[in-house]
């Protein structure tokens, strides 16, 4: 049994879990997966064993404990430095890691209003100004980072790495509400989701029948915010 162990929660819905189980997938490296079913009382006495903060995704090597998407990824890229996780350019770098502070720390419009949802599927939403707002920005933030970066390969810095593991919920969320984007950003969309490790996440989220509630928007719903 691997020392290396992702806890995450339930694949439909939990954004922050795919960031973190992105990157223990990207290192190559064996590891057991320990999925929690969220918003139960059975995840929030189990998640306590793992994590501080009570949240997924959690990290555990041995008697070491990463807690944090952003975190999980960094520690990551420590132990499996072999693999792409961010650009060497000085420029590159300083974009990566500006843009991925961001998604960290904002776009809560789209994030408050728009859940991911890998199991649902809506047309013809009308955005609110805050989701557009931040919709316009992140299609921005691909197409400058592809236009800049992006030679080499069909992720922001080429390779897929760091930056593309921040943004795939992001992913999934427009495509999930049918949000319009740029060709750019479309083109970028379709690899992110032809990615295997996205697929792989995917059809497991497809198995599972839990619904939360509380990150599922009506049915008939016609706008998002």
């Amino acid at each position: 049994m691997s020392d290396l162990k992702i806890i995450v929660g339930t694949k439909t819905y939990s954004s922050w879990s795919l960031r973190g189980w992105l990157a223990v997938r990207h290192t190559g490296l064996p590891f057991e997966e320990i999925k929690l079913r969220l918003d139960t009382p059975e995840f929030y006495e189990a998640i306590k064993d793992y994590s501080p903060t009570s949240c997924v995704p959690a990290l555990l090597d041995g008697d070491v404990r990463v807690w944090d998407s952003l975190a999980i990824i960094d520690y990551c890229a420590r132990i499996a430095p072999e693999k792409f996780w961010w650009p060497e350019d000085k420029a590159a770098f300083a974009n990566a890691r500006s843009i991925v502070a961001e998604m960290h720390s904002g776009f809560m419009g789209l994030r408050g209003n728009a859940p991911m949802n890998m199991r649902g599927r809506w047309t013809g939403l009308a955005l609110s100004d805050a989701v557009q707002k931040d919709v316009t920005r992140i299609d921005a933030i691909w197409t400058d980072a592809r236009s800049r970066f992006g030679a080499g390969g069909h992720f922001l810095y080429g390779a897929f790495g760091a930056a593309d593991m921040m943004y795939a919920p992001v992913v999934s969320r427009f495509e999930t509400y049918g949000i319009e984007v740029s060709e750019t950003a479309r083109t970028y969309m379709n690899a992110v989701l032809n990615h295997p490790y996205i697929k792989e996440w995917k059809a497991d989220a497809a198995t599972e029948t839990q619904i939360v509630h509380q990150d599922e928007i009506p049915a008939d719903a016609t706008s998002l915010g």
